[in-house]
């Protein structure tokens, strides 16, 4: 096996840097190695400049303006960023020295960059109050870190996990719940206390039936692989249960059956009834 294919496969570096953290007791952040970020955030939030940090040399004031992408300003209006959102930097040590302000009522996980935009095009976030977040599917660090800092801020925002029915969705819910196991010694940390929002099992009788497809046996090795993990409360376990036992799955977009708006009336409706797990 040549150098090249061995050395620099993707899965290869991340178990050394496992390895590497595992050894010394750290983290990745701490030892400078940063992934970029596929996260995007929304709604009723400002981020805004500590400037304690650069007066202390901790970080460089020009790249921090840089990420903000808004040269001479100092803050960023997340519900003024469009439907696109606000891009999440890959590097912790800039979102680590941010000053967050909001007056939203909750924080929502979207699994989808499309129900994201939707959302945002609809300003969804003014209608219930809220900061939106995706990381357009299974999270990255920079995604799990910002939501963390947010928690930490605003600890009494409830945090809600909008996802697809089946078990890629649950487990991406879970990775911002639990955290990563192919994390090592890192696998917990910027954990969240999120609650399942939807789509669940009582949600599926107003799905057509069209709308549903079989699990695929990388569905059915992912529920396996939860089901066996022993993280699981058993409201979440009798939904992957049902799951397999009906061998179906279904996504967001199916509620688009009842009408482009009504996504939104869904979500108010949950949210305001508090029907999250």
């Amino acid at each position: 096996m040549s150098w090249t294919s061995w050395h620099f496969k993707w899965e290869y570096i991340n178990l050394r840097q496992t390895d590497l953290v595992a050894l010394l007791r750290c983290s990745r952040y701490s030892l400078g190695i940063m992934a970029s970020s596929r996260g995007l955030i929304a709604g009723r939030l400002i981020l805004q400049v500590n400037h304690e940090p650069f007066i202390r040399g901790y970080c460089n004031f020009a790249e921090f303006r840089e990420m903000l992408r808004e040269p001479g300003k100092e803050a960023v209006d997340c519900s003024l960023c469009g439907s696109s959102g606000f891009a999440i930097s890959g590097d912790l040590n800039l979102l680590e020295n941010l000053v967050l302000n909001a007056d939203a009522r909750y924080v929502i996980i979207v699994e989808k960059h499309a129900i994201f935009q939707r959302l945002t095009e609809d300003r969804f976030f003014h209608q219930i109050p809220s900061i939106l977040i995706t990381a357009k599917g299974y999270p990255d660090m920079a995604t799990r870190f910002l939501l963390y800092r947010i928690s930490r801020a605003f600890p009494d925002l409830p945090i809600l996990a909008l996802v697809d029915w089946n078990p890629a969705g649950l487990a991406i819910l879970c990775t911002f719940k639990f955290g990563s196991v192919g994390m090592g010694l890192e696998a917990y940390r910027y954990a969240c206390n999120v609650k399942w929002l939807g789509l669940r099992g009582h949600d599926l009788p107003m799905l057509p039936d069209q709308s549903f497809v079989p699990l695929k046996p990388k569905d059915l090795q992912i529920a396996q692989s939860l089901m066996s993990s022993g993280i699981l409360q058993d409201n979440y376990k009798e939904e992957v249960a049902l799951m397999v036992q009906s061998g179906r799955r279904a996504e967001i977009e199916a509620l688009y059956f009842h009408g482009y708006d009504y996504l939104g009336k869904y979500l108010a409706k949950k949210i305001v009834q508090s029907d999250y797990v």
